[in-house]
């Protein structure tokens, strides 16, 4: 199989100790990445009554075997471990280009077990793989952290997952953010990288990924590139992004209000287009992807919403506003 390595890291945050498993390619094609491989590793190493926030828990970073392929939709990745938030299976996915960027360093996943004894970074530099003191970065927001290791690793093109105060505090909610605009937002995964002492993983690959038909993978992102905009939802996810979800769910009855009382918040009184039309500065998005539907809020008032952060999601907009009843067009994505 070519465009991957099917090689993994392990890390022991305990014994500081990193080793290498390369478990075959018959291996990857049954589990094939993301939900496969962390399902495989929970199973395998967790005993049945681990503590979701203790030493016990595995944590597992992991691309997939497509992940890094020159076409939209392949810049996903995944991050898992028994959840502090149901003490079941937690998984969550990012877009984005930590994925890929993994994948350019030359590996498919990264498995993290123990405890720090202090707060430490993972830094992956193609074969420089380290444990790093984060001690001056733990209690740090995730936007001066990041400012924080891009000039501390003299690297402007580093891909990071980086936690918050709430991870740091084992809040069974809390999330990772994925250069400050992609989120691990589901399962408290957040809260077991806090748990683990660990503040961040940050990657930076330049090897280039082979591919058995390369010009038949570019013809096809061509092809998607030029079609995307007459698929209304793409189009719409393009002009909009997942925001638009908010405005249809709330046409069809169905958007989250009054903490879920309602499918319907007559106090929305403003449209998507006024909405960016007020607040986006541009689009952004993922990997080899052209529909970019990320897209990019600033202000000063009434309050200041600062572009690094990107911009709200449906999840967001209807988290911050129709649930909680707030119609303040500025309120959702400052929040966010």
């Amino acid at each position: 199989m070519k465009g991957f390595s099917g090689k993994i890291i392990r890390v022991n945050l305990t014994t500081r100790k990193i080793t290498f498993e390369q478990p075959g390619e018959k291996f990857f094609r049954k589990y094939i990445g993301g939900r496969g491989i962390i399902a495989y590793y929970l199973l395998k190493e967790i005993p049945k009554d681990t503590d979701p926030l203790g030493e016990e828990n595995t944590l597992v970073f992991t691309a997939s075997v497509l992940t890094g392929v020159p076409v939209p939709g392949f810049g996903r990745h995944s991050v898992g471990a028994k959840s502090p938030l149901t003490g079941l299976y937690g998984e969550s996915e990012s877009g984005g280009f930590w994925g890929p960027e993994l994948k350019f360093a030359g590996y498919e996943s990264i498995i993290v077990q123990g405890k720090a004894s202090s707060p430490v970074y993972l830094w992956i530099h193609n074969d420089t793989i380290e444990i790093k003191d984060a001690s001056h970065l733990w209690g740090k927001e995730t936007g001066e952290t990041f400012d924080i290791l891009e000039r501390e690793l003299e690297n402007k093109r580093i891909r990071s997952l980086i936690i918050g105060p709430a991870g740091e505090n084992l809040v069974r909610i809390a999330g990772i953010a994925h250069d400050l605009t992609h989120y691990h937002g589901r399962t408290g995964m957040g809260a077991v990288m806090g748990s683990k002492n660990l503040k961040a993983v940050v990657v930076r690959g330049t090897n280039k990924l082979e591919f058995e038909d390369l010009p038949k993978l570019k013809e096809l992102a061509r092809f998607f590139a030029r079609n995307f905009h007459s698929n209304a939802d793409n189009n719409g996810q393009n002009n909009h992004g997942t925001s638009d979800y908010y405005f249809g769910a709330q046409a069809a009855g169905s958007l989250p209000t009054r903490n879920f009382t309602s499918g319907h918040f007559k106090e929305l009184t403003y449209s998507a287009d006024e909405l960016h039309g007020e607040l986006k500065i541009k689009s952004d998005g993922c990997y080899a992807c052209p529909v970019r539907c990320k897209q990019v809020f600033q202000a000063e008032k009434p309050y200041r919403i600062d572009p690094k952060f990107g911009g709200p999601e449906f999840e967001t907009l209807a988290a911050f506003g129709s649930l909680c009843g707030v119609s303040d067009m500025y309120a959702g994505p400052k929040a966010h």
